[in-house]
């Protein structure tokens, strides 16, 4: 392009196309001098076509199996003891034995992801209100010993008020536990985890509940699978919600939950927790079908997790979800700026 090709003076001569490509802010500039707009809105572009972010570099067993685990610990933790209250000692002891395997099998995932122990220790060192991972780490410092201490003592019958003290204290600390993990991610730059900041702890938060109840359906006998029956039902409600919801939100940023391999795991996930909602109602009397529905809302919320993990990462490596979002976000204000 030479200089004659750049014209800001509407002469006739020249076609709009060929007019000079300015930002948004110059745009706005010139309007407010009274200038007439030369050229159209430009398309999003990175070099290349290449990432504008970084993708993750987080490994999906690590970190969605993490998601998994934390949740369903924490809402394992708040349903045995609501399971103890009403007497149901075989729940109560399924969901506090699964609660300290689940939070076993999460702090793993998380060291190993994080290279070595010592870093997870190195994140107690400070409390930041303001960061999920800080206020995270120090929840599962507190969660765990809590959680371990119920499930030993139910597990020897040794020191059994200190067990229900350690039961109490897991199960108020549990929701946190299960909450906290939406809030993380969506803290990260990733573009569709980011912007479904709103959904994503209510929707971890059912699908933990969900898992906490499907595992009540597998460890205890049908009588006394009551709460787990509700806690599935409602808890896979709430996440069927809260994901409808977020895909409505996010409108075009919501592309990555329905294409590739994240949108066919959160399909496979949504029909596992139906289907498994669905004969924990109609088995409800029958212990096989109460273990099939225990089965098969668990894996829903194994594919709901490990699904998000994925098509977060899909919309980090494609540029269209970072740069678009970020214009109508400057075109808003710039929208706002000229109203006012």
């Amino acid at each position: 392009m030479n200089r004659t090709d750049v014209r800001l003076d509407g002469h006739p001569e020249l076609p709009a196309e060929r007019e000079a490509a300015v930002g948004s802010a110059g745009r706005w500039r010139r309007h407010q001098r009274g200038e007439r707009l030369m050229v159209s809105r430009a398309e999003f572009r990175s070099y290349y076509g290449l990432p504008v972010l970084n993708p993750p570099t987080w490994e999906a067993p690590d970190i969605a199996g993490y998601l998994f685990l934390g949740g369903l610990a924490g809402a394992s933790s708040t349903l045995a003891a609501a399971a103890e209250l009403t007497g149901r000692t075989r729940l109560a002891a399924g969901l506090k034995a699964g609660a300290a395997g689940a939070l076993g099998g999460s702090l793993y995932s998380l060291i190993h992801d994080l290279g070595r122990p010592e870093r997870f220790v190195n994140m107690l060192r400070v409390c930041k209100p303001s960061s999920p991972m800080s206020i995270g780490s120090w929840l599962l410092a507190t969660y765990g010993p809590l959680a371990g201490l119920a499930a030993g003592s139910q597990l020897t019958g040794w020191l059994p008020r200190l067990g229900r003290l350690g039961t109490t204290g897991a199960a108020l600390v549990g929701p946190a536990v299960a909450a906290y993990t939406g809030a993380l991610i969506a803290n990260t730059a990733v573009p569709t985890w980011h912007e479904a900041y709103r959904e994503l702890p209510a929707m971890f938060v059912g699908s933990a509940a969900a898992s906490a109840g499907g595992l009540g359906l597998l460890v205890a006998p049908a009588a006394e699978a009551g709460p787990a029956r509700r806690a599935a039902v409602l808890g896979a409600a709430v996440e069927l919600a809260a994901a409808r919801r977020m895909e409505r939100r996010l409108g075009p940023l919501a592309e990555p939950l329905h294409t590739g391999a994240g949108g066919r795991l959160l399909r496979l996930g949504r029909a596992l927790s139906v289907a498994g909602a669905a004969l924990a109602v109609t088995g409800r009397h029958s212990r096989a079908g109460s273990a099939a529905a225990g089965a098969a809302i668990l894996a829903g919320a194994v594919c709901t997790r490990f699904g998000i993990f994925t098509a977060g990462v899909d919309s980090a490596r494609d540029p269209a979800y970072t740069v678009a979002p970020q214009r109508e976000r400057l075109s808003a204000r710039t929208r706002e700026a000229t109203t006012s």
